[in-house]
């Protein structure tokens, strides 16, 4: 008789990943790749972040922490919302996690039942959708376009039927980089808040931005759970460290959740961000590139006839409507792989309605990548 496999297992697939092993596996063969299919920064991390680690290493035992980290990571944080956001954020409301990717499992458990419904942007990252189902939540696409700078508005909200338990927010946001401005973040809020709705806010794009700064929720409540990254400004992705900022009320209940799935976060990983708040000019230099990089591609990929392109506000994305050129983006970014060498992500990964007439590109890599890979597309497409 076979035995059980369990549902909850057959969430669709991070497909960039599935990208990238196709990028590895070309690359193993000798056949170069550029990288415009992850997103990550083509940088390590700070080299005080490495003394750090190299300390710790050789003083701490590195034994487990608390559930919710170590104190000194915890006041750091907590100092980064007063430098960078005037905020007074206490100490004890920041939990440290495995990454953004432990944040949201943590998150959706403590906030959500199974059944729940919660709202979220499509185009949008598929891990929200993936574990929320995964969980038995069921998430509830709002289908988002240019003529809301693809971010849900309150009007969007309104066309949605039935009662919504959660919002999930993201700005920046992946796959298209666009941000909502103060007023619509305030809006947003309000309407939560009016309605019972918990509010997810991702920021893990904070600090990376071409123009105005990104709002944090927690400007506008001490309800809404905020998520944050060391794998994006900070360069630490491999290093597998995030936060939440959480209202007290749901504290005790992500406490004991982390105890049990995680225990605590890497230890070693967490001596080590503690210095890199102190790193603002090399990350900037980081993010001076993506800016420049942004340009390039702005200017060079209208010219292999990419010129539908979400306005990138912020993170490291340009998505492209490729619907002139074809109805099926898996098969088109393989086609382009295998006879370029430029790795993208289908649309599909963020959109399962209208993914399919999308592309992401990632510009975070080196300016020289940039360049080389607009040349190939150009004679691909141009």
């Amino acid at each position: 008789m076979p035995l059980k496999v369990a549902r909850r297992g057959t969430i669709p697939p991070f497909i960039v990943m599935d990208v990238m092993r196709a990028a590895n596996e070309r690359a193993a063969r000798g056949d170069d790749v550029l990288h415009l299919e992850v997103g990550q920064p083509g940088t390590p991390a700070p080299m005080p972040v490495l003394e750090a680690a190299k300390a710790a290493l050789t003083s701490d035992r590195l034994g487990y922490t608390d559930a919710f980290g170590l104190w000194p990571l915890r006041r750091r944080i907590a100092r980064h919302y007063a430098e960078v956001y005037g905020i007074d954020v206490a100490a004890d409301r920041i939990v440290a996690t495995t990454g953004s990717s432990g944040a949201f499992v943590l998150a959706f458990l403590a906030a959500f039942e199974a059944g729940d419904r919660v709202a979220l942007a499509g185009p949008g990252y598929p891990a929200y959708r993936n574990i929320l189902s995964a969980l038995g939540v069921t998430p509830v696409n709002m289908a988002v376009g240019p003529d809301t700078n693809f971010q849900p508005t309150p009007e969007v909200l309104d066309r949605i039927s039935g009662p919504l338990d959660g919002l999930i927010v993201a700005s920046p946001s992946n796959p298209t980089g666009t941000m909502i401005d103060r007023a619509g973040l305030a809006a947003l809020v309000a309407y939560c808040a009016d309605r019972g709705i918990r509010l997810v806010s991702d920021e893990i794009y904070h600090g990376i931005t071409y123009g105005e700064r990104a709002e944090t929720a927690l400007a506008f409540t001490d309800d809404a759970i905020v998520v944050n990254s060391f794998s994006k400004y900070f360069s630490m992705t491999g290093w597998r460290l995030g936060w939440m900022v959480v209202p007290e009320a749901l504290l005790r209940s992500l406490e004991c959740l982390g105890q049990n799935l995680f225990i605590s976060p890497p230890t070693l990983s967490q001596h080590a961000a503690v210095a890199v708040f102190d790193c603002r000019a090399e990350l900037d230099a980081n993010v001076a590139r993506y800016a420049r990089n942004r340009s390039l591609l702005l200017e060079q990929l209208p010219n292999a006839g990419f010129d539908r392109l979400a306005h990138a506000d912020g993170a490291f994305y340009l998505y492209a409507d490729v619907g002139r050129m074809t109805n099926d983006s898996d098969s088109f970014c393989k086609q382009m792989l295998a006879e370029t060498g430029v790795a993208a992500t289908p649309g599909i990964d963020f959109d399962p309605e209208l993914g399919n007439r999308f592309v992401r590109f990632s510009f975070a890599g080196s300016t020289d990548d940039m360049g080389e890979a607009a040349r190939r597309l150009i004679a691909w497409r141009g």
